[in-house]
């Protein structure tokens, strides 16, 4: 594993529904639904509650297997990446729960039909060999493997349930599609951006800012706790590759009574990132914000040179929901902070 992190489980969850992960193929559910592995919520137990088929479980649960062979499914990743480690969690399955499970990835292009994905000659690679499982209980398991993969073929011997399944990873974007956009948003953790460092997050984590799609509520976004003394609230985004960003959405949406009453954003050179010690440059000066408002906010003029992370400042505290750093990008360019494989707090 990168020797820049000591506990995979810190990386971004690859497979997660928040980034677009999704379950697209299952050989059964016949108990619970295969779309519940990758849910964003810890699973749950509901004493008494059952279905016209069983016991209601929150997770992926399959009948009980009385011929030869074992049970699968497909997760479409919601980012192309390399996976770093996984956990496969069975609690609340206590005695139906796998005896073991393993893994295998492929790395496709585009959004390739089921059809596709259960060809025999697809290509798939062993990821994670047969292991066991035990019961009720979250399972880590490092992966070690260096390609980057789109889809996972999880594999559960013979049949059972599994409540989450989570793939821990650095975001591998393919950079030659994404520069076909003209303006990409470098600052989104679905195109390898991460939040490194926060003054706060007591509310809202502070990783929720770069989250793909519309915010679903204030707990969807960053907010800090009510300062009482001088000074003021922010967040450092390391952003998927260097860019030169020419404008920048702030979006307080949901923040009626708590948006910050103004904001700021620096940035820094690459290599020039170290914590405190790092030689910031203005991007945009401060700047009032409204609440429950998105605002664009253009930078001119643009910085002069490539920048690698940005510093987003809120006076003098309060929420945001979202921050997106859109820069014209360059297909040859180098991929940058993407293959680090630095953490992403607050995910």
């Amino acid at each position: 594993m990168d020797d820049l992190v000591d506990d995979f489980t810190e990386l971004i969850d690859l497979a997660g529904e928040r980034l677009g992960g999704a379950v697209v193929w299952a050989n059964d559910e016949f108990f619970a639904p295969k779309e519940a592995l990758v849910r964003e919520a810890e699973p749950v137990w509901e004493d008494g509650r059952y279905t016209e088929r069983g016991k209601w479980m929150d997770g992926w649960e399959t009948r009980r297997r009385r011929t030869p062979g074992h049970d699968r499914c497909i997760v479409r990743l919601g980012a192309r990446g390399v996976v770093r480690g996984v956990v496969v969690d069975t609690r609340h399955f206590r005695g139906n729960q796998p005896e073991a499970c393993a893994i295998d990835a492929v790395d496709l292009p585009g959004a390739p039909a089921v059809e596709t994905l259960l060809a025999e000659d697809l290509g798939w690679r062993p990821l994670l060999p047969h292991t066991p499982l035990g019961p009720d209980a979250p399972h880590p398991l490092p992966v070690e493997d260096d390609a980057p993969a789109t889809h996972l073929r999880f594999s559960i011997y013979p049949d059972g349930g599994v409540a989450r399944l989570r793939v821990h990873g650095v975001v591998a974007p393919d950079w030659p599609r994404l520069a076909a956009r003209g303006e990409v948003d470098l600052a989104a953790a679905a195109h390898g951006g991460r939040v490194v460092a926060a003054s706060d997050g007591t509310f809202g984590r502070p990783g929720h800012l770069i989250l793909s799609g519309s915010p679903r509520g204030m707990h969807d976004g960053w907010e800090t706790r009510r300062r009482r003394g001088p000074g003021h609230d922010w967040a450092v985004v390391e952003l998927g590759r260097p860019g030169r960003p020419h404008r920048v959405e702030v979006d307080t949406t949901h923040f009626r009574g708590n948006a910050p009453a103004s904001c700021a954003l620096d940035g820094c050179s690459p290599g020039d990132w170290a914590g405190e010690a790092t030689a910031w440059r203005e991007l945009l000066p401060r700047t009032p914000l409204q609440p429950h408002a998105l605002h664009d906010l253009p930078l001119d003029p643009p910085p002069a040179g490539p920048v690698s992370h940005v510093r987003l400042s809120i006076h003098p505290d309060g929420g945001v929901a979202r921050l997106r750093v859109f820069a014209t990008v360059e297909a040859s360019s180098r991929t940058g902070a993407a293959a680090t494989g630095t953490a992403e707090p607050g995910r």
